[in-house]
């Protein structure tokens, strides 16, 4: 079965959300078979930030689902925006 990563683009909650806990919440309570690859902080506007996260996940009925609703319940989230998927590459040796 292919692998796919999905870059989601993360906005606060709020002005004051701690993204660093957000962070940490993205790496520990994502459903299990999703894990988060790599992320970055993204300006906004006004000194705000958002989180840019790259997810690794099989590529099965529901797993969109599971992962965009697991980080719309995290403390913090405001709202999320699927930015790009794409089929993780394979390395042939």
């Amino acid at each position: 079965m292919a692998r796919l990563v999905v870059r989601i683009r993360i906005l606060p909650a709020e002005a004051g959300s701690d993204l660093d806990e957000v962070v940490r919440l993205l790496k520990t309570e994502t459903p299990i078979g999703i894990q988060l690859k790599a992320h970055a902080k993204e300006p906004i506007a006004f000194g705000l930030e958002a989180i840019v996260g790259d997810f690794l996940l099989e590529d099965e009925e529901g797993q969109m689902d599971r992962l965009e609703d697991s980080i719309k319940n995290m403390a913090g989230v405001g709202q999320i925006e699927v930015m790009n998927i794409s089929r993780q590459s394979v390395r042939v040796k």
